[in-house]
């Protein structure tokens, strides 16, 4: 077996270099809180811990129990909701894609809806606008999950900053990253004031595993790369997939016991380095997805996924096959190939054996036919040109012939 095999990774994450793991003038809050256009930065140890912190503010505010999610995203959402003690009502999303169907979620708010969650994913930008309204009309939080869409912007705002509160993620793959990490951020100085205590009270320091982070994030700087990725992605990726234990091949095999704790002070000093890349890395990377976007839509009857009228990240690039039987066809052609494409969520919210006892029995149709058809071609910067001709030239092979 060849180890330095060339790999692709399946997102677009920040290469880490030699002299990030040196002091800097400057703390990763500040940057970020230029960068995304707010004082109120909080920074915590994953995105579902950074959840956690904002939904149990939420609690501590009010006596509601209901959270809305939609009906295709990461499972670390219910999850978080979940260990809060607080009940996640799914709501079906659009046609198509993954942000709520309107129509429905108004059909479901009630007065024990604490917050909505709607999803950014893949850097796309979910319709918040159009939520606000009936949030405030029934005075629901509003809660951005924003994980995979640092850097994307609605003319010049932010996303996280059009609702309550924005969740980001820091870790593995998500643009800039300190191996594991999360982000909490909120307009509101009142609110954001009792993100922080509540924080405070309920996060602690774990020395041992801030320490062994902090040598994760120094093996991700050695193994990110596609002479050297295979040896700690890509050999347990098609182990996985030789099982067809899809859930496993894409890390959706979570867990309800997930650590919260407090960030090191060199882990965030590493971020601050690697962040001064970040706006060219995003830039770079958003050029290159809407160049292949444009291509591939030539494909008749494939749809690629996207936000109009916004200011975009591309991690990845989603893209909906006609068919979930043709989708299937392809990711058995494409995902095992070392190339970037795969698949997001494997699973309808609602469809993961270990969230079904927590949810209400729905129909969610589009949901469930948005996880039946739905699949990924990376946007790492060593997906060359090369590469992507091949996933094209699959990809219109499959499509011609249906």
């Amino acid at each position: 077996m060849n180890f330095f095999h060339y790999e692709v990774p399946p997102t677009a994450g920040l290469p880490l270099h030699l002299s990030d793991f040196f002091p800097s003038a400057h703390s990763l809050e500040e940057k970020l809180s230029q960068f995304i256009g707010t004082h109120n930065v909080q920074i915590e140890c994953s995105a579902t811990s950074a959840l956690v912190v904002a939904l149990t503010s939420l609690k501590n505010l009010s006596p509601k129990k209901k959270v809305i999610i939609s009906a295709y995203t990461c499972p670390w959402v219910p999850i978080a909701i979940i260990h809060c003690g607080l009940m996640p009502v799914v709501c079906d999303s659009n046609k198509e894609h993954f942000d709520f169907n309107l129509k429905k979620l108004e059909s479901i708010l009630n007065d024990d809806i604490l917050a909505i969650i709607p999803t950014h994913l893949a850097g796309k930008i979910a319709d918040v606008k159009k939520i606000l309204p009936l949030a405030k009309r029934n005075n629901i939080y509003v809660i951005e999950d924003a994980a995979q869409a640092l850097g994307a912007r609605i003319k010049n705002q932010s996303v996280g900053l059009l609702g309550d509160i924005g969740v980001f993620s820091l870790g593995v793959g998500k643009g800039l990253s300190i191996f594991a990490g999360g982000l909490i951020v909120a307009k509101n100085k009142k609110l954001f004031s009792h993100i922080q205590k509540t924080s405070a009270a309920m996060v602690s320091n774990n020395y041992l595993l801030e320490l062994k982070r902090a040598i994760e994030l120094f093996f991700y700087y050695i193994f990110y790369r596609p002479s050297l990725l295979r040896i700690v992605f890509g050999i347990k990726l098609r182990h996985h997939l030789k099982k067809h234990d899809f859930i496993k091949a894409v890390g959706d095999d979570c867990s309800f016991k997930f650590p919260i704790h407090r960030v090191g002070y060199y882990r965030k000093q590493i971020g601050a380095n690697a962040f001064d890349r970040l706006n060219t890395f995003l830039s770079i990377n958003r050029k290159k997805a809407i160049a292949r976007m444009k291509a591939l839509e030539k494909i008749k009857n494939l749809k690629v996924v996207t936000s109009k009228h916004a200011h975009e990240t591309w991690p990845f690039i989603v893209l909906l096959i006609p068919s979930e039987k043709m989708r299937d066809q392809i990711i058995q052609d494409l995902w095992p190939k070392s190339l970037g494409a795969g698949r997001l969520f494997i699973e309808s919210i609602s469809n993961y054996s270990y969230l079904k006892p927590y949810f209400e029995k729905k129909d969610l149709p589009a949901g469930k036919d948005f996880a039946a058809r739905a699949m990924i071609i990376s946007n790492s910067p060593w997906l060359t040109d090369k590469h992507f001709s091949k996933i094209y030239r699959i990809l219109n092979s499959h499509i011609a012939k249906a």
